[in-house]
C-alpha cells in the first residue's frame, strides 16, 4: 500500500512540475515571431498613455496617417526595469509629448511596434537596446 501511494505521489509531483515548467518556457517569446526583424518603421505621434511595467513597458501614441486621420499605435519595449538601467525615467516621456519612435513593425500588420529608439521633443534620444546599434 505504501509503495503504491509513494509511486502515485511522485508521478503526480512529476506531472505538476512538467506542467509548471512548460508554462514558464512558453512565457518568454522570441521577438522575431511577432516583429519583422528586417524592416524598420518610424512613427511620429503624441503620447496618450504610458504603461511602465514588467515584463514589457508600453507607450500608446496617437499619430496621423497618410489620410490625415488619427490612429493609435502601441509601442512595446523591454521591461521597465531594463529601461531604468538604460537611463529611462517615466518623467522623460510625459503624456502629451510628441515623440518619434524608430522600431520594428509587427508581422501581422497591426499598429504595434517594437520600440528601439525614442526621440524626445528636446532632441534627446532614449535607446531601448534590444537590437545591435540601439
Amino acid at each position: 500500500m505504501k509503495l503504491i501511494f509513494a509511486k502515485s505521489f511522485y508521478t503526480a509531483l512529476l506531472a505538476a512540475s512538467l506542467l509548471l515548467l512548460s508554462q514558464v518556457a512558453t512565457a518568454h517569446h522570441s521577438k522575431a515571431l511577432q516583429f519583422d526583424m528586417n524592416s524598420e518603421i518610424v512613427v511620429v505621434g503624441t503620447i496618450i498613455e504610458l504603461e511602465w511595467r514588467n515584463p514589457h513597458a508600453w507607450l500608446n501614441i496617437e499619430a496621423e496617417n497618410e489620410h490625415g486621420e488619427n490612429e493609435i499605435w502601441r509601442i512595446e519595449f523591454s521591461s521597465a526595469n531594463s529601461l531604468l538601467r538604460r537611463g529611462w525615467r517615466p518623467a522623460d516621456i510625459p503624456i502629451g509629448a510628441e515623440i518619434t519612435v524608430h522600431g520594428l513593425p509587427s508581422r501581422d500588420g497591426s499598429r504595434t511596434v517594437d520600440g528601439e529608439q525614442v526621440t524626445l521633443p528636446d532632441g534627446r534620444s532614449l535607446m531601448a537596446g534590444s537590437r545591435e546599434g540601439y
